[in-house]
């Protein structure tokens, strides 16, 4: 096969909203990589992606015989051997949910016509990332299997610094550019990985698995307690445990953060906090788009699901199993309900809706002063899921 496209399974993507509003599933970060740069640098090749319709301008692939595998799926060795036997005419199967086919005109990839290859069903387990909450869940399992998959055969460089305390050295690899200075690096829990260019200050405590995508910064005095990713261009501060922030997002104040998933482009007042943990220990409600309600995520500790482009004022409180769609700026005292459609603007005062020439000068001077263009392409699907969530937003009924 020429390329790998990674698919978006239908019966899957829903429950991954709101990420998956402004991202092939595929794009969502666990680990140190995103799922599709695992299939990559397995496969030593690019990859493609099937689709929603106005995400394809931006993601798409070539028309080349194609291995097309499931967006959700996060490999390993025994996956990867099973998906390298597929022959034409022969689907991968995980139960109901179809794993991988290989295609030779990938123009006329469709669920059903996957159906008529022969199916082979996968025996052993598999990671399948179908549920938002599942990203921080897997998290701690993929960040040290892309540790591995990252340093394998290279040499990190040296923590220089006299003051920074290094436990378990063998689990800590450092790229080139990285500044640390009078931290703390404990890997005896699961490593530690610091990408390029990126900035450990004084005073920060870290306990692996903890990747920090390039670029990016952790703030003085910060508290890392594990299975934490920071994408690329991002900075982190405060108390974190067991969240994934996918990249270009600042949460840089005090305040803490657990069992979270974050988006690109996401911003923190200071002192906000995220309840992980209700008051009566019960396992944690999340809504579900696909269902239209709350449903049980069978969690004790289930923090905040926050969308792309969403921001939050300062002191801002944040109740267990939140979430906030794309686009969404809260402020304001108390708890804002936890539900919080896309585009809102509010919080438990109330709600009105972030409008979009308001929404767009925002989003320009952000992506702006990271060198990235704010085109009509991202303009183009940031009005689509506007519309797309537009029934969310219940006080636009109300007041026509």
């Amino acid at each position: 096969m020429d390329q790998i496209i990674l698919f978006d399974d239908p019966a899957l993507r829903g429950g991954l909203l709101p990420f998956t509003f402004t991202r092939p599933v595929a794009e969502i970060r666990i680990g140190i990589l995103t799922i599709r740069e695992k299939w990559e640098r397995h496969f030593k090749t690019r990859a493609g992606f099937f689709t929603q319709d106005y995400l394809k301008a931006k993601y798409g692939f070539d028309h080349v015989p194609s291995l097309f595998i499931n967006g959700s799926l996060c490999p390993d060795e025994s996956l990867l051997s099973a998906i390298r036997g597929l022959k034409l005419g022969q689907g991968l199967w995980y139960n109901n949910t179809l794993l991988a086919v290989p295609i030779s005109q990938p123009e006329t990839f469709s669920m059903e016509t996957a159906k008529k290859s022969t199916a082979i069903q996968y025996e052993k387990d598999v990671s399948l990332v179908e549920k938002s909450w599942h990203i921080f869940q897997f998290n701690g399992r993929e960040l040290r299997l892309d540790f591995d998959l990252i340093t394998s055969g290279r040499v990190s460089d040296s923590v220089a610094d006299p003051h920074t305390a290094v436990y378990n050295k063998d689990l800590v690899f450092v790229e080139e550019g990285a500044k640390i200075k009078a931290a703390v690096l404990n890997a005896e829990n699961g490593p530690i990985y610091i990408g390029k260019n990126t900035e450990v200050q004084e005073g920060a405590l870290i306990k692996g698995p903890f990747a920090l995508g390039e670029g990016s910064i952790v703030n003085m005095g910060g508290k890392m307690r594990g299975d934490i990713t920071v994408g690329p261009h991002s900075k982190i501060g405060g108390e974190v445990s067991n969240s994934v922030i996918f990249g270009y997002s600042n949460k840089g104040h005090d305040g803490f953060m657990g069992n979270s998933v974050i988006g690109e482009w996401c911003n923190f007042g200071a002192g906000s906090n995220i309840s992980n943990l209700k008051n009566n220990y019960a396992p944690v409600k999340v809504w579900d788009y696909i269902k239209g309600t709350y449903v049980d995520s069978g969690l004790q500790f289930c923090g905040l699901m926050m969308g792309d482009h969403a921001k939050c004022g300062i002191n801002t409180m944040f109740n267990t199993g939140t979430v906030v769609g794309v686009g969404a700026n809260v402020f304001g005292a108390g708890y804002p309900r936890t539900f919080i459609s896309s585009f809102s603007w509010g919080g438990s005062a109330g709600y009105s809706t972030y409008q979009l020439r308001k929404f767009e000068e925002s989003a320009f001077r952000v992506m702006e002063r990271r060198g990235i263009p704010f085109d009509d392409l991202e303009k183009s699907i940031l009005h689509k899921v506007f519309d797309l969530t537009r029934p969310y937003r219940i006080w636009e009924r109300e007041n026509h």
